[in-house]
């Protein structure tokens, strides 16, 4: 096993930045999840370990090894793609064997393997089976045992399970959480989809346009993101933002557009800026919505027209409006909350954040320096 570490790293297709001063160490034995939209550079930082893209400018480093100028096959990784690319002809057996036959494994060695892998992933009893006669789930196994037999330093994974359906999803992803808890091999996972971040990385890597956003537990991206962006890419439903102007009354600060009132929270009021009239987005959570909730000092409040509901089971969901602005709340089905209705829903104050209207930045965050200012500025 070992540690990953991008050092200042620059990858450049001409004119076209896909990844912007990188700087980030993946702990040895962690499974850290690169996660943004299509075209954040983030399978181009997962192919700079690989050996698949090379690297502008900066280091990429491989527990003490630095691995710039390393061939692939010299850099002890194992690469799960997101097609299967098992071999059709051959059996499951041959599919996890070939690669350490290519590097001329002992036979005895290479059966060990097989059979090792063979149990990991559950597959022990259709070695013999060709991958025609798999399922999706069972070929998406197997092409991580291909990866387990080669006994590798880092396992890369690009975005294996967007192939599978969604409750194969949901099953597969326990699988790989369940095999990184028995290997405790160093995995770097790229995917789009924040929800398998959430529920399987130890830490996560937020990127947008190549640049490192935020890097944190899953906990803290929620709770604490950095700006607006983090804030409204991680968690599902997505975060409500609402431009809001400050309006100072004595020592009290209210922040109010239309029906729409938030008491600043003290935690948060040293941090804003002087004087009335510059405009600031709230953010709150659907989940953190409450209906008739708490009202006064000690939460935000507005009054909503109920446009849509989706029943889910124990929860529901609203889609709302306030003035010009689409809201999205989770309330429990008790509520019994149909469209037309007129409510009051409130946010206590302890789970509102406040965002600056220009860059992007969280006022209950650390100014991000370097990259990650600049990229704040220019969103």
């Amino acid at each position: 096993m070992a540690s990953v570490t991008f050092d200042h790293v620059w990858k450049r297709y001409g004119d076209v930045v896909a990844n912007n001063d990188l700087n980030l160490e993946i702990r040895d034995g962690e499974f850290m999840c690169l996660v943004g939209p299509s075209g954040c550079g983030k399978t181009t930082a997962l192919r700079m370990i690989a050996g698949l893209e090379e690297v502008t400018e900066g280091t990429v480093r491989i527990g003490e090894r630095v691995v710039n100028d390393l061939a692939p096959k010299d850099r002890d990784v194992a690469m799960v793609f997101q097609s299967y690319a098992l071999y059709p002809h051959m059996s499951v057996r041959e599919n996890l064997a070939f690669g350490l036959k290519l590097r001329r494994v002992p036979k005895e060695d290479i059966e060990r393997r097989v059979q090792e892998a063979a149990r990991i992933i559950e597959l022990a009893n259709l070695l013999d089976r060709k991958p025609k006669q798999l399922s999706g789930g069972q070929r998406q196994r197997v092409a991580l045992g291909r990866a387990i037999v080669r006994e590798p330093a880092v396992f890369l994974m690009d975005e294996p399970l967007s192939n599978l359906d969604a409750k194969l999803r949901v099953q597969t992803r326990a699988e790989i959480a369940r095999l990184h808890q028995r290997l405790r091999t160093t995995t770097v996972y790229v995917t789009h989809d924040q929800v398998e971040a959430m529920t399987m990385g130890d830490r996560i890597s937020v990127m947008s346009a190549g640049i490192l956003q935020q890097v944190g537990t899953p906990q803290q991206l929620y709770e604490h993101p950095v700006n607006r962006f983090v804030a409204g890419f991680i968690g599902s439903p997505a975060m409500n933002f609402v431009p809001v102007t400050p309006q100072s009354s004595g020592d009290r600060t209210v922040l109010r557009d239309g029906n729409i009132e938030v008491p600043v929270p003290d935690r948060l009021r040293s941090g804003l800026p002087a004087g009335d009239g510059r405009q600031i987005i709230a953010g709150f959570r659907p989940e953190h919505m409450e209906v008739a909730g708490a009202t006064g000092d000690g939460a935000a409040t507005m009054r909503v027209t109920v446009d849509v509901t989706e029943f889910l089971g124990n929860e529901q969901l609203l889609h709302m409006r306030s003035g010009d602005h689409d809201l999205v709340a989770i309330v429990d089905t008790s509520a019994r909350v149909k469209p037309g209705d007129v409510l009051d829903m409130a946010v206590p104050l302890e789970k509102l954040h406040l965002f600056d209207a220009e860059s992007g930045v969280s006022y209950d965050a650390p100014r991000p320096t370097g990259a990650a200012a600049a990229a704040a500025a220019a969103a």
